[in-house]
């Protein structure tokens, strides 16, 4: 999934300095910013945090022979595959999203490319639709009911950052500001002196026309857009996407901000406000087509 850039301003305050370190994985580059007073302990709690999203790609991929994601989608129906523990619940919050929003954010729908006749980019038969999906708690097991196809490109990466920012509190780092290619953020903690970390986000057509300024505590952003191609595939219809040019989710974590902003690039704008009307934690900014900004903010 590609989205339009958030960009973060660094706080300009007193107190412990801030520490940045990058890391490619995830076919993109993840930043992480440490507030803390010792550059090397920053450090290491970084690079623990890196290998923790290598191991998640490593499950998550569809590309990788072995992962836990190409085992499931070249299992056949009715075939259980058990999972590890993260692809397991990266998936459980995809079918929570999957449920949330009727629909329209749907794992199975991004390795579709095809048209209305129920094939695959390849020709081959395949289905869309996350009820196709058994999981198994128990024993951590997927079961496939229909030849579907999973992929989490819509979701992984704000799960990664779930995961790494979890990781750097076990390290007792609180102040952290994490990003996957500048589209999913993920803020927790307060710098000193600071409301939050601010984040913008700017018209796709117009970079310098700034659409919101985001104050982030122990919050996160996601942004999805069609800047790369037609990609996101509206899984109701099974075409891709071409109501909006880009749009933004704000929520408590980065799974579900991911997940929302693929969701709000198909769902009808009037459900996307019931969507935030359910749920007040939510906020939503999407550009349409012709070029009109829509918020819940």
């Amino acid at each position: 999934m590609h989205g339009h850039p958030l960009i973060a301003r660094l706080p300009e305050s007193g107190g412990f300095p801030v520490f940045g370190f990058s890391h490619k994985a995830m076919a993109t580059v993840f930043e992480i910013l440490i507030r803390h007073p010792d550059a090397a302990y920053a450090r290491k709690a970084a690079f623990e945090a890196f290998l923790l999203i290598d191991r998640l790609e490593g499950e998550f991929s569809r590309f990788i022979p072995n992962s836990g994601v190409s085992r499931i989608n070249h299992a056949g129906v009715r075939e259980p595959v058990q999972a590890g523990a993260d692809l397991f619940e990266c998936l459980c919050q995809a079918m929570a999203a999957w449920e949330r929003t009727g629909g329209a954010f749907d794992v199975t729908a991004g390795f579709f490319k095809g048209g209305r006749d129920g094939k695959d980019r390849e020709g081959s038969e395949t289905a869309i639709g996350m009820d196709a999906l058994v999981l198994d708690k128990s024993g951590l097991c997927i079961t496939k009911t229909r030849p579907v196809m999973i992929d989490l490109g819509g979701i992984g990466k704000g799960y990664a950052l779930d995961r790494a920012a979890g990781l750097l509190q076990e390290w007792d780092v609180e102040t952290v500001f994490l990003h996957g290619g500048t589209s999913s953020v993920l803020a927790r903690g307060c710098p000193d002196g600071c409301k939050g970390w601010e984040v913008t986000i700017s018209h796709p057509g117009d970079r310098g026309r700034i659409l919101q300024r985001f104050v982030l505590r122990n919050r996160s952003v996601s942004g999805s857009g069609v800047e790369k191609g037609f990609h996101i595939i509206d899984p109701a219809h099974r075409i891709p996407a071409r109501e909006a040019l880009a749009a933004w989710a704000e929520a408590g974590d980065a799974a579900l901000a991911d997940a929302l902003s693929t969701a709000f690039m198909v769902m009808e704008w009037e459900d996307v406000k019931r969507l935030c009307s359910d749920d007040p934690e939510l906020k939503a900014v999407v550009v349409k087509q012709d070029g009109a900004v829509l918020s819940v903010i």
